[in-house]
C-alpha cells in the first residue's frame, strides 16, 4: 500500500515520529512516499510519485491543508497526525498514531469527503489576470495586506449585486474552514456535512455588515472599488497572488473533495467540545463530572 508522507520540519518531535513510520511501514505494509527533502535517501520522491493510496501529514493543521493542496484534487484519504497543540483538521494525535494506523489498515475507520471552493481571476488588469485557479479547503480571504485603511468590496452572488462591503477583508470560507479565520472573524460554525459557502467580513465598518452562509453552488464574485492598488488573495493561510483594483475574484464550489480519515467514536462536535471549548468552562465541567 503506497502511502505518501509529508512533514513540518519546525516539530522537533518530527524525526522521531518519521523513524517510528519507517520501522512499523514492513509489517503493515506500507510503502511510504516522502515529499522532497523529508527524509534523505528514502527513494522516490512524493511529488514525482503516482498512485498513492493515502496520505499521512505529520504536523499540525496547516501541514494537513499543504498535504491536501500536493494532491491537486485527487481523491486519497489523508490522515493527519498532530504533533502540535490544536489539531483541529487531523485524525489522531501523536501519541495514538501507531493504534490509528493499524486501524486505518484493517480499515476501521471513514473517510470524510469535505467541500472545497476555487477561486480564479477575470477581466482586470492586475497580474493574477488569467494566470490560474486556486483550490482551498478552508477558505480563500480577500484583504488589504499592511494597508492601515479599510477597503470598499462589492460583493455579487449568482449575477445580484449584494452590496459593497467597507471592512478589511472577505473571508469566503467552506464549513470546514468555518472554524478558521471565518470564526474568528465573528462567522458561525458550519457542521462540515452542511455543504454551504460561508462570507465573512473581517472588521466591517459598519454594524449591519453581517456573515452570510449562502447555497454550495453560489457563483460570488469579489472586486475591489476603493483601497489600495492592490490586494492580497490567500489560499488556506498559506500565500496565494495580488489581485488589482477593479479586477474580479470569482469564486464558488470545486468538484475536487478532500477526504479527511476519522477513527470512531471521533466526531466534529466531540472536537468542538475538546478543541474549542465549547458547552462551558473546562473548571465546570469537570466538576460536573465529579458529580
Amino acid at each position: 500500500m503506497r502511502i505518501g508522507v509529508v512533514g513540518h520540519e519546525g516539530y522537533e518531535t518530527l524525526p522521531g515520529m518519521l523513524e517510528r513510520l519507517e520501522r512499523l511501514a514492513p509489517e503493515l505494509g506500507f510503502e511510504l512516499i516522502f515529499e522532497h527533502g523529508l527524509r534523505a535517501g528514502a527513494g522516490a520522491d512524493l511529488t514525482a510519485a503516482t498512485g498513492i493510496e493515502a496520505l499521512l501529514t505529520l504536523g499540525g493543521d496547516g501541514t494537513l491543508l499543504r498535504g491536501a493542496k500536493l494532491l491537486r484534487g485527487k481523491s486519497v484519504p489523508i490522515i493527519g497526525i498532530n504533533l502540535g497543540r490544536l489539531g483541529f483538521l487531523t485524525s489522531c494525535s501523536a501519541s495514538d498514531a501507531e493504534v490509528s494506523l493499524r486501524r486505518f489498515r484493517a480499515g476501521d475507520f471513514t473517510a470524510e469527503p469535505r467541500m472545497t471552493l476555487r477561486a480564479r481571476t477575470d477581466g482586470g488588469q492586475g497580474m493574477a489576470a488569467g494566470a490560474g485557479e486556486w483550490l482551498a479547503l478552508n477558505d480563500f480571504v480577500l484583504h488589504k495586506g499592511g494597508f492601515a485603511r479599510v477597503v470598499l468590496l462589492s460583493i455579487s452572488i449568482d449575477g445580484e449585486q449584494i452590496g459593497a462591503y467597507a471592512a478589511d477583508g472577505i473571508v469566503i470560507a467552506t464549513p470546514t474552514g468555518s472554524t478558521a479565520y471565518s470564526l474568528s472573524a465573528g462567522g458561525p460554525i458550519v457542521a462540515p456535512r452542511l455543504e454551504s459557502i460561508v462570507i465573512t467580513p473581517i472588521s466591517a465598518h459598519t454594524l449591519g455588515v453581517r456573515p452570510l452562509v449562502v447555497h454550495p453552488e453560489a457563483e460570488i464574485v469579489l472586486q475591489a472599488e476603493d483601497g489600495p492598488e492592490e490586494l492580497l488573495l490567500t489560499v488556506d493561510g498559506q500565500g496565494g497572488t495580488q489581485v488589482a483594483r477593479g479586477e474580479r475574484l470569482i469564486v464558488n464550489r470545486s468538484d475536487a473533495p478532500v477526504m479527511l480519515v476519522r477513527f470512531p467514536p471521533d466526531s466534529f462536535f466531540s472536537r468542538i467540545r475538546q478543541k474549542l471549548g465549547w458547552g462551558g468552562l473546562k473548571e465546570r465541567d469537570d466538576s460536573g463530572n465529579a458529580e
